[in-house]
C-alpha cells in the first residue's frame, strides 16, 4: 500500500498530488475565485448605477417641483439660490390652494373618479366571468369587438358620445362617465375585462361543480369562489381606473363643461384663474403677487399629491396584484 505523505492531495481518479503541484493547483482555483468575484462585483458596480441614473431622471423633476415650490420670488430670482431656499415660502401654497379651489376641486375628482372605477370593476369582472367560464356563442367575435373598444383611438368617438348624451340630457353631469364605465365603454375597460377572463379560466371547474352539488347557483359561485379567486384583479382594476378617471381631462372638460371642475382641469387653467382671483396680478410689478414657478409647482404638486398618498398608502397591494393578474406577462 502507498503511503501519501503530509502535504499530498488525492484526485477523485485516485492520483496523488504532492508538494508544488498541489499548491499550484490551489493557487488556481484561488485565482480562478477571485476573477469570478471580482467580475460579479463588476456587473453589479454597473448594474447599481445603471439603475442610480435611471432613477435621477425620474426623480429629478419631482424633487426639482418640491423644491421649487417652497421659494419665494426672491429665490427665484437669485441665481445663487438652487436647491436650498433661504426660507420656507409657503406663501406659494396658499395661493395654489386658493386658486385650485382645492376642497371643491379634490371633492369633485373623488367621487367622479371613485363611483367610475367601481363601476368599470364590477362590470369587468362580471363580463371576464362569464367569457371564461361559460360557453357563450360568438366568443372570439366578442372578444375581438372588446379588443376593437381598446384600439380604436378613443378622439374617433368623443362626438357621437356628445351628441347621444347631449340628446338625452346627461351633459354637465357625472352621469356619462358612469354610464360609459358602467356599460364597459370605460377608460382602457378592455383590458381588465381580459384580465378579468385570464384569471377567472385559470382556476378549475371542478370548484364550480362541487359548489353546485351543494346547492349554490350561479351568482353564489360567483360571489363565494370567482370573487375571492379574482382578488388581485379588483385590486388592480379599482387602482388603474381610479388614477385613470383622476387624470382623465378630455372627455371631463366636454362632458362637464365649467359646470363640474376636477382636480386636473382646474390645473390646465391654473394661470387664469389666478389672474381673475388675484386681480392685477398679470400686470402688477409686485413680485410677491403676480404669477411665478414657484405658485405654479406648487399647485402641481398638490393637484398630484392625492394620487402619490394613495400609492404609497397602497403600493404593496398594488405589487401583488400586478404579480398575480399576471398582466406582466409571466
Amino acid at each position: 500500500m502507498t503511503e501519501i505523505k503530509s502535504g499530498a492531495g488525492v484526485l477523485p481518479g485516485g492520483k496523488v498530488l504532492h508538494g508544488g503541484d498541489l499548491f499550484e493547483r490551489t493557487l488556481g482555483k484561488r485565482k480562478l475565485f477571485l476573477k469570478k468575484k471580482a467580475g460579479g462585483f463588476a456587473r453589479k458596480a454597473v448594474l447599481y448605477a445603471l439603475l442610480v441614473c435611471i432613477g435621477f431622471v425620474f426623480l429629478y423633476p419631482f424633487l426639482y417641483m418640491i423644491v421649487n415650490s417652497f421659494k419665494s420670488p426672491e429665490d427665484l430670482m437669485n441665481p445663487a439660490v438652487t436647491w436650498i431656499p433661504s426660507s420656507l415660502y409657503l406663501e406659494n401654497y396658499v395661493k395654489a390652494f386658493r386658486t385650485l379651489d382645492f376642497a371643491r376641486s379634490f371633492g369633485n375628482s373623488l367621487y367622479i373618479s371613485l363611483i367610475a372605477a367601481v363601476l368599470q370593476t364590477a362590470v369587468a369582472a362580471v363580463t371576464g366571468y362569464g367569457l371564461a367560464r361559460f360557453r357563450v356563442k360568438l366568443k372570439g367575435i366578442i372578444t375581438v369587438l372588446i379588443l376593437a373598444t381598446f384600439v380604436l383611438p378613443v378622439e374617433t368617438l368623443l362626438i357621437p358620445r356628445y351628441v347621444m348624451f347631449n340628446s338625452y340630457h346627461l351633459l354637465d353631469t357625472p352621469l356619462p362617465l358612469w354610464l360609459s364605465a358602467f356599460t364597459g365603454q370605460g377608460l382602457k375597460a378592455a383590458v381588465f375585462i381580459l384580465v378579468f377572463q385570464q384569471i377567472f379560466a385559470g382556476y378549475p371547474v371542478s370548484l364550480d361543480e362541487a359548489a353546485e352539488l351543494d346547492g349554490a347557483g350561479k351568482y353564489k359561485v360567483f360571489w363565494k369562489i370567482a370573487v375571492p379567486i379574482g382578488r388581485p384583479a379588483i385590486v388592480l382594476s379599482m387602482l388603474f381606473s381610479f388614477v385613470w378617471y383622476w387624470n382623465e381631462t378630455r372627455q371631463s372638460g366636454l362632458y362637464f363643461g365649467e359646470v363640474i371642475k376636477t382636480l386636473p382641469m382646474r390645473l390646465g387653467s391654473f394661470a387664469a384663474s389666478y389672474e381673475s382671483l388675484y386681480e392685477g396680478a398679470g400686470t402688477t410689478t409686485d413680485a410677491a403677487m403676480s404669477i411665478n414657478e414657484g405658485v405654479t409647482l406648487a399647485g402641481t404638486l398638490l393637484s398630484c399629491l392625492p394620487i402619490l398618498i394613495l400609492f404609497i398608502l397602497l403600493q404593496r397591494y398594488f405589487v401583488e396584484s400586478i404579480e398575480k393578474s399576471g398582466i406582466t406577462g409571466e
